[in-house]
């Protein structure tokens, strides 16, 4: 049988895209269907609020992935007096990942790893990630050998560089992943009606896509191996 990789808040199928190329099985759970002419998730996608999962029912994953909305955290870390203004952003999807996690190791009566992505800008609400890759921050069970990351061309509108992994930082042309923050944050800061335009929300989509090399890192450390165990174990 294939490994089982559970993929939360999977959008298009950034980590799917690696773990199917791994050889797993894998069932991605979203509120909506992201089909933008792309063709759609990639693997078995259920239509279904992640708060309303227990994580008793994946008890047989390999690994569990997930990718939480991350625009709050981003509009917060822009530095503008109204986002500054804000209160807390509401944590509850980020800690659900946990707390599935955390039902499915007490179902399973062992420990299934997870990966939580989101932004940098989450980091002074739920706390320091242990890793990033470009713009795409990750907690939880973290593997100690990681990827390096791809390169950024940076780039501001008046013409001058900023840092890598800066809010500016944006992807070149071969590899879109890094737009991941900024995309978001426009997202966010846009007209409230624009935003929900179809086209907005593909390149929305596209941009919150997790990086295929990094998700076939992922899926690989923590593919079972002939003993049952993990790479990492």
């Amino acid at each position: 049988m294939k490994p089982l990789a559970i993929d939360l808040f999977c959008g298009l199928g950034g980590w799917a895209d690696g773990f199917l190329a791994e050889g797993y099985a894998v069932i991605g759970f979203d509120i909506e269907r992201h089909d933008y002419g792309t063709g759609g998730y990639p693997g078995q996608l259920v239509l279904q609020d992640v708060l309303t999962l227990h994580g008793s029912q994946f008890k047989d994953a390999a690994v569990i992935v997930a990718s939480p909305p991350c625009q709050a955290y981003s509009y917060r870390a822009m530095p503008w007096k109204r986002a500054k203004a804000l209160p807390p952003p509401d944590n509850t999807l980020f800690d659900a990942c946990f707390r599935i996690q955390r039902e499915a190791c007490e179902a399973a009566g062992h420990h299934i790893p997870l990966i939580v992505e989101n932004v940098r800008g989450a980091q002074p609400w739920v706390g320091r990630a242990k890793w990033n890759f470009g713009s795409y921050y990750l907690w939880g069970d973290v593997p100690a050998l990681m990827p390096t990351t791809f390169k950024v061309q940076n780039f501001n509108p008046d013409g001058t560089g900023h840092p890598p992994g800066s809010w500016f930082a944006v992807a070149d042309s071969k590899n879109r992943g890094a737009l991941k923050t900024v995309g978001h944050v426009n997202q966010r800061a846009g007209r409230v009606g624009s935003h929900k335009s179809s086209s907005r929300k593909a390149a929305s989509a596209m941009i919150a896509k997790i990086p295929f090399p990094l998700a076939q890192h992922i899926a690989r450390t923590f593919k079972p191996t002939g003993d049952g165990t993990s790479d990492t174990k």
